[in-house]
């Protein structure tokens, strides 16, 4: 084979458009690399769909930053609900024995204890052994959710019982007004201290709601136990509850609105999947339960029973509702990256 020569006068037997040049790739790949570019940016100006899907956001292997909740949904969810229905029973107890309600009095302190009853049932048996929640009552730590909400429910828990007890039996009346002033004074503590100890986890639907998650479960236990005095109680004496049905189920809602707003793509925890379902099933209900209340219950005994229905069961879906979605939150690592990520870059621009 023969090749170029190179003497003292440059490259002899060379032949025109063989040589590189600076920046090319061999055989002059740069410019097919040029013109292909040029194509694929005519087909972008096109409008013409690429091939390639965009990137999405992963974790290493796919495996969740945080662990996800262990707890098991009856009994914690449960425990959300029954708490609730519990503390706000016992404020709307108290306002129906000084407005002279005794069949509504009588009724919601009962309900109250029989819900705390329910409510540490289902806590204790998440612990497994009941001597769990014993050892909780060993110190008094007012940082922990979990040690005040502890020795809260065994401040209230005899105080409801008392105020049911001395109500049926109609013994001993200023003690029984005591315990139910005890009672309602600690009622609101009981109905929205669950949303504190959920939001003082690393979960990301709850800890990004901790500002707004109180308020929701307030509002949702207000419906709840007007609805159940709805329920038990002769229509002639349910005039206020029927406000505080409508009171409470727009709190839930609009500290809903707000808590999805300012949780920003986390809040799609909340709109899919199981949580989703649930979420849109307590609104629908909640809307329906405090319009019956409003508009029928006043005048048919079967509109109020059917409207305290719709409220109880509302409340419930919407802690079964942030319950669930507090678990695909954890599960998903990008509910936990993305915000994080987000927050840095908003303090680096500040």
């Amino acid at each position: 084979m023969s090749g170029p020569d190179t003497g003292g006068d440059g490259v002899r037997g060379a032949r025109p458009g063989r040589a590189a040049a600076v920046g090319r790739g061999p055989a002059g790949k740069g410019g097919a690399h040029r013109k292909s570019r040029g194509r694929r940016e005519r087909r972008g100006r096109r409008g013409e769909r690429a091939m390639v899907p965009d990137a999405e956001f992963t974790s290493y292997y796919g495996k969740p930053i945080l662990n996800p909740p262990t707890w098991k949904a009856l009994d914690i969810a449960g425990y959300f609900f029954l708490g609730g229905l519990a503390g706000a029973g016992s404020v709307l107890a108290a306002g129906a024995h000084l407005t002279g309600r005794p069949v509504t009095a009588r009724a919601l302190k009962i309900s109250s204890l029989v819900a705390i009853s329910g409510s540490a049932a289902a806590l204790v048996h998440d612990l497994g052994r009941p001597a769990r929640f014993h050892h909780m009552l060993r110190v008094m730590k007012p940082t922990s959710p979990m040690s005040v909400g502890s020795w809260l429910l065994m401040v209230y828990g005899p105080a409801a019982g008392g105020a049911a007890v001395l109500g049926v039996t109609r013994l001993f009346p200023r003690l029984g007004a005591a315990a139910t002033a005890g009672a309602a004074a600690l009622g609101p503590a009981v109905a929205a201290y669950t949303a504190v100890l959920a939001a003082d986890t690393a979960v990301p639907a709850w800890h990004g709601g901790h500002r707004e998650l109180p308020f929701v479960f307030a509002g949702s236990a207000t419906a709840a136990a007007s609805g159940m005095a709805l329920i038990a109680c002769p229509v002639v004496e349910t005039g206020p509850l029927r406000s505080t049905a409508v009171f409470g189920t727009v709190l839930e809602a609009g500290a809903t609105r707000l808590m999805e707003r300012r949780l920003g793509m986390v809040a799609e925890a909340y709109r899919q999947g199981k949580a989703g379902r649930l979420m849109r099933a307590a609104e629908l209900l909640g809307t329906a339960g405090a319009a019956g209340a409003v508009l029928l219950a006043g005048r048919s005994r079967t509109a109020a029973v059917l409207s305290g229905t719709a409220l109880l069961t509302a409340s419930a879906c919407t802690r079964f509702g942030v319950f669930y979605a507090g678990v695909r939150s954890a599960e998903d690592p990008k509910y936990t990256v993305v915000p994080q990520r987000e927050r840095r870059d908003a303090r680096a621009q500040a």
